[in-house]
């Protein structure tokens, strides 16, 4: 692969020696749950490894959560006034429908699933703050949650969980989590307050026309003229409805239609995504989209059939939370050059959920090292990452406990 980035380097000089130390069981963790990796909903074998690793340590936790989901309770032993308060620390478990291409130790047992996100990486970090904790409860004061999640890929577990009452019984006051990061190099954090990434939206459009042969249109109401107007036209909603200061998009990424060159197609079938992080265009930008295929379509004699759903709000970050995580990653990379601020994305977190609850900060983790080939794309059938990022994440998530409730 040819890369962008400089020579990349991790300074481990500051994750605690315990955590360096824990760092080896970490990675075999990581590497068990990579190569059992389970669709949304399904994650039995990986919610079984964790509930196991919890009871071996002794950490109360409850499993069964909107099906697979495990949430894991750790009371801290350190006296303070802030004993009452509750940080959640939230990790994502669930795989993705890719066949993997790596040829490692490790790789997918499970012929057409594979961790091609890192979510492997995030329930292996979650586990290696939740030994750690255990082992050192007279560090923090307070009650650390860690609820282990299914589906973030779709459709979504943080919502029925949230509806379980995961936030609840004791009462979160604040949340953080993490996602490694291959767009950012190995040593770096991205963390900023606002909007991270983006709201996910999704459409789908059968306009319904007329079919008839090619050389008589005059008989007919052309599907693929109709279709081709409204793909043209929904590029109008971000250009001349979305200040250029804001972002948003508006992609139609699906186009079927028609059988032969010379035969008018009697319906034409679209599919599209609509991202933006501005939660005041909620509800706007699908408006457009039903007056735009509405009005083409009656302008055209074409009837159409529209479905529009929400999939995630935009994540989120409270601003005092990401300005604690950001004081923390000053602690754990090089400064100025280790904090990436300008790390949004257009993709899409159900973490949004759990900001739109309580106040909280999902920072990026860098994890690319193109030097030893681990620098593919997120969702690519050789993504993976570095695992020396899997040691910073847990110091990190530690740091933020110390920190939040000192």
């Amino acid at each position: 692969m040819v890369s962008t980035f400089p020579n990349v380097s991790a300074d481990l000089s500051r994750v605690r020696l315990d955590i360096r130390s824990l760092h080896p069981q970490i990675i075999e963790w990581r590497r068990i749950i990579h190569q059992k990796p389970e669709l949304a909903f399904k994650e039995e074998l990986t919610s079984k490894f964790v509930s196991q690793k919890l009871q071996e340590w002794g950490i109360e936790h409850q499993t069964g959560i909107a099906k697979t989901g495990i949430v894991a309770i750790i009371k801290g032993n350190k006296k303070g006034e802030s004993n009452h308060r509750v940080l959640a620390i939230r990790a994502d478990m669930d795989a993705l429908p890719v066949q993997e291409l790596n040829q490692v130790s490790y790789k997918s047992q499970h012929d057409g699933i594979m961790h091609a996100c890192g979510h492997d990486g995030h329930t292996a970090i979650a586990l290696g703050t939740a030994y750690y904790l255990q082992q050192h409860r007279d560090i923090f004061a307070g009650t650390v949650k860690i609820i282990f999640q299914p589906a973030e890929e779709g459709p979504g577990g943080a919502k029925p969980m949230i509806e379980a009452g995961v936030l609840k019984n004791p009462d979160v006051d604040a949340i953080v989590g993490l996602h490694l990061w291959n767009n950012l190099p190995l040593g770096t954090i991205g963390v900023r307050s606002g909007a991270l990434m983006a709201a996910v939206e999704s459409f789908r459009c059968t306009i319904l026309g007329k079919g008839g042969h090619g050389a008589m249109p005059d008989q007919t109401v052309d599907s693929v003229v109709v279709a081709a107007q409204v793909v043209n036209a929904l590029q109008t909603i971000v250009s001349r409805n979305v200040s250029p200061i804001e972002s948003a998009v508006v992609t139609v990424g699906e186009l079927h239609a028609g059988t032969k060159g010379n035969i008018i197609a009697d319906t034409a079938r679209m599919s599209g995504t609509v991202r933006y992080f501005n939660p005041d265009f909620a509800g706007f930008i699908q408006e457009r989209v039903k007056q735009i295929i509405a009005g083409i379509c009656q302008i055209n004699n074409a009837s159409y059939d529209l479905e529009y759903w929400g999939l995630y709000p935009p994540t989120i970050n409270n601003e005092e939370m990401a300005a604690l995580v950001r004081s923390i990653a000053a602690e754990v990379v090089e400064t100025p050059l280790g904090i990436v601020p300008e790390c949004q994305t257009m993709g899409g977190e159900d973490m949004s959920y759990f900001l739109q609850e309580v106040p909280g900060c999902y920072f990026f983790l860098g994890s690319a090292n193109p030097q030893k080939d681990l620098a593919y794309p997120h969702h690519h059938p050789r993504f993976n990452f570095d695992e020396t990022a899997l040691a910073m994440g847990v110091e990190m998530f530690v740091r933020c406990v110390e920190k939040y409730f000192s």
